[in-house]
């Protein structure tokens, strides 16, 4: 079973300067996939094997704190934040050498949105070589959907992947995969950014990300989507953290 008190997470933005290159997994957690972890036993070893685990949300970083955990993340890290640093870095990167072109796949989403992040990218990013793959709309892939995916992924053999077919489903099919994928680069899996990025979702004001309170925006936003994530997942949330912290003291008290 996945314990948040086990994970090691990322301590703060600084330290994505200090990834290393070369084939990397990169999720992030946050209340709503800790609650889904604890349920899915797959999503649970996806988070816990992968490379690095973000802390896309205050309460992670709050918990951690509470738990006393192994990590003790000192700010919130959203895929956002995870975005943005890695697309300006291979940025830079391809402006300082013209001769060695840098390739940045999205993998996810409708042909739609993925339209619009190569019309943004072109717009922010000019010296990055945009391509996508849309994969079929249906709750699980084929064996031939996963090969035509897999297939694709490697004959484009970017220097940046990123997936976003929202979570758990992106986390599980990336490490299923992982070892399938030909690739030496930084892939993450981030979800809602592809609507971000794309302009057909609105992130929260600034000032609701500082004060950690873009879910409340998110649910003013769209109320029907999100309130059993919000409302009620928050709430089992705290139940969670409070059941793990009862067992960090009982087992503390036996040993």
């Amino acid at each position: 079973m996945i314990k948040l008190k086990e994970l090691f997470i990322m301590e703060s933005t600084e330290q994505l300067k200090s990834l290393p290159q070369g084939k990397l997994l990169i999720n992030t957690i946050n209340a709503h996939s800790y609650n889904t972890a604890l349920k899915d036993p797959l999503f649970a070893k996806a988070l816990m094997k992968g490379d690095v685990l973000i802390p896309d949300g205050a309460s992670i970083v709050k918990a951690c704190k509470w738990l006393n955990a192994k990590s003790k993340p000192k700010e919130r890290i959203a895929g956002w934040d995870l975005f943005v640093h890695e697309m300006s870095e291979l940025e830079k990167d391809a402006n300082s050498n013209s001769k060695d072109s840098k390739k940045v796949m999205f993998m996810g989403s409708s042909e739609r949105v993925l339209g619009l992040i190569k019309i943004k990218s072109a717009e922010i990013y000019p010296n990055l070589e945009v391509v996508t793959y849309s994969p079929p709309y249906k709750p699980e892939f084929s064996k031939e959907d996963n090969a035509a995916i897999v297939t694709a992924i490697n004959s484009e053999n970017p220097d940046l992947l990123w997936i976003g077919m929202t979570a758990p489903k992106q986390e599980k099919w990336t490490y299923t995969h992982w070892n399938e994928l030909n690739i030496h680069c930084h892939v993450g899996t981030i979800g809602a950014v592809f609507d971000f990025f794309a302009g057909t979702a609105k992130r929260a004001p600034q000032w609701w990300q500082d004060h950690s309170l873009e879910w409340l925006y998110r649910l003013m936003i769209e109320p029907k989507r999100m309130w059993r994530r919000y409302i009620i997942g928050n709430s089992l949330f705290i139940r969670n953290i409070l059941k793990e912290m009862y067992e960090n003291i009982r087992v503390h008290v036996h040993s």
